[in-house]
């Protein structure tokens, strides 16, 4: 297992040089069967990433270009009416038939093309006219947006907000992976030497596998204490929601998964609990002097993690 996820790193890094640690997050929300938002300046490798993935997974890729002109119907379908049969006969839309859907620049589409992925993204499926779609399994959303050049964007809702398991950036490329980058496109393309290295069905077992992972009721607590101290916190105020929880449980499995346990540590939650709640976390207008980060490890420093108590000691990968 250890090494087929391995080798789907290796194929992406071919694209994106010295972003190990990234790469594993997005492997990481993967196997968690959730959605990924990457927010950061543009040119830095977003698009590449999302689509070195879908060849190195062997997932069916379709991406939608988000502009204000897009409209939901552009990501559910529609139904046209058929003379011949007198009946209305659905054209699908671009969330039909993809494994994985790559959202660019979803900031710059309007709020009621943004609110089209609300159910396709927390029930995968889409409801047009009445009927109701599934879409294909596993289903994927990876959204960018640039937290620069913001005319013409407008701030994602929070309900939106929290239906993506994880927010991640990538930054820039230090000097060594620059460096790579510019010498492997002097005359050929990277990408065209990706391979697939593991099926979708490969894909869906270990996903099933994550999901039997052991969390045991002591880290259950260690995650509410923590969600619910976000939530009381006097800088705080929208706390991580009851999906954050859920959320960060599943992120912890995949965490621990990928590290070859068959059960989730304190250590897993704390390494998870940055990318999966601070896109949930809202401060007061009051709170200049602070910054979500900040509170987050104040937070952690602040609620005991059970590991302390031995919870885990003899247990064996």
């Amino acid at each position: 297992m250890r090494e087929q996820l391995e080798n789907v790193i290796a194929e992406v890094e071919k694209v994106i040089a010295g972003k190990r640690k990234v790469i594993e997050k997005i492997l990481t929300a993967l196997l968690a069967e959730g959605h990924i938002l990457l927010d950061d300046v543009p040119g830095v490798g977003k698009t590449t990433l999302a689509v070195a993935l879908s060849r190195a997974v062997g997932l069916s890729f379709r991406r939608v270009q988000f502009t204000p002109d897009v409209l939901p119907s552009d990501l559910m379908g529609f139904s046209v009416y058929n003379r011949e049969s007198g009946t209305f006969v659905y054209q699908p839309g671009a969330l039909i038939g993809t494994n994985l859907l790559l959202g660019d620049e979803i900031n710059r589409a309007s709020s009621k093309t943004q609110s089209a992925l609300l159910e396709a993204m927390e029930e995968r499926q889409v409801t047009v006219d009445g009927q109701t779609y599934s879409l294909a399994s596993p289903f994927l959303v990876i959204a960018t947006e640039n937290s620069v050049g913001t005319a013409g964007t407008q701030f994602l809702p929070y309900a939106q907000m929290d239906r993506f398991l994880v927010r991640l950036s990538l930054g820039y490329p230090d000097y060594e992976a620059q460096m790579k980058m510019l010498r492997d496109r002097r005359e050929r393309n990277p990408m065209e030497e990706v391979c697939c290295v593991l099926t979708r069905e490969e894909l869906q077992e270990l996903q099933r596998e994550v999901r039997s992972v052991t969390v045991k009721d002591a880290i259950l607590d260690y995650v509410t204490r923590l969600t619910m101290a976000s939530r009381e916190h006097e800088a705080v105020e929208v706390g991580v929601s009851p999906r954050g929880a859920l959320f960060m449980v599943r992120m912890a499995k995949a965490k621990a998964f990928l590290e070859g346990r068959d059960y989730v540590t304190g250590g897993d939650v704390q390494t998870v609990f940055g990318d999966v709640c601070a896109h949930r976390v809202l401060l007061k207008e009051s709170a200049e002097e602070t910054s979500v980060g900040r509170v987050l490890d104040e937070l952690l420093k602040k609620t005991e993690n059970p590991d302390r108590h031995g919870l885990f000691a003899g247990m064996k990968k």
